[in-house]
């Protein structure tokens, strides 16, 4: 794990652990509730028509969870990236309890009805299958053939890891775990090793179920990717 380190990823097994009844990050009926952490909203600058698209194609982690409209990883990503004066429009496709397959299900409607071609994907999915206990081999392959379809069409995409907690046991780890590197390393995608470092270990920045971020979270996970957006970004011409 980057900078969490082991002391982290014991606390984070140990909430995972505590919230695994909920078996899944997020359910569709409960995404509409608010949240009491709002982050003080800024006008947001204008983008351009022309800006470049990118897709943020996860779970709950995504969708922003019990979140306002603006406090989501997409909204803040977009606002991280203005920040650093890149004008990019960041659409937010994730959907709350979502598993690798059912990402896979409906990777390719969210493409073919995308504005535009996007210039890069954020891809996100893996928590609900560790969660239900879902087989790392069935994460595996459902995440290759996505990054596959996104290749072929020839999509940068930066890979947002997840990891097993603790209580999964050590041959569930021992399988789970490298599943991100490893395909990133094969589809030469970008990688965020854990969507969460930093932040599940802090109650401060989580909301009340202890598995997803509150608006101060998502923050400092967009301000963490945006620097690999950026670079991910394809040069302009």
């Amino acid at each position: 794990m980057r900078t969490a380190g082991w002391r982290s990823y014991v606390l984070y097994g140990c909430v995972v652990a505590l919230c695994q009844p909920l078996a899944g990050c997020g359910s569709a009926e409960n995404t509409a509730a608010s949240t009491k952490d709002a982050v003080a909203a800024k006008a947001a600058p204008a983008i351009p028509a022309n800006a470049p698209l990118i897709i943020a194609f996860g779970d709950s982690l995504y969708a922003g969870y019990q979140l306002g409209p603006k406090e989501g990883l997409a909204p803040q990503l977009q606002a991280a990236l203005a920040d650093d004066g890149i004008a990019a429009r960041v659409q937010n496709a994730g959907v709350s309890g979502d598993t690798t397959a059912a990402g896979r299900q409906r990777l390719t409607y969210v493409l073919d009805n995308a504005r535009v071609k996007p210039a890069l994907v954020l891809l996100g999915l893996g928590g609900n299958d560790m969660l239900r206990g879902i087989g790392p081999d069935q994460t595996r392959a459902n995440l290759d053939a996505m990054l596959t379809e996104l290749r072929k069409r020839e999509i940068p995409v930066l890979l947002t890891g997840m990891m097993a907690s603790p209580n999964m046991g050590a041959d569930y780890a021992a399988a789970f775990n490298p599943i991100y590197s490893e395909l990133a390393a094969k589809y030469d995608a970008s990688l965020y090793p854990f969507i969460l470092d930093n932040v599940i270990t802090d109650k401060s920045l989580m909301l009340g179920d202890n598995v997803h971020p509150n608006a101060k979270g998502v923050k400092i996970m967009a301000e963490a990717l945006a620097p690999l957006a950026e670079q991910a970004l394809p040069t302009a011409d």
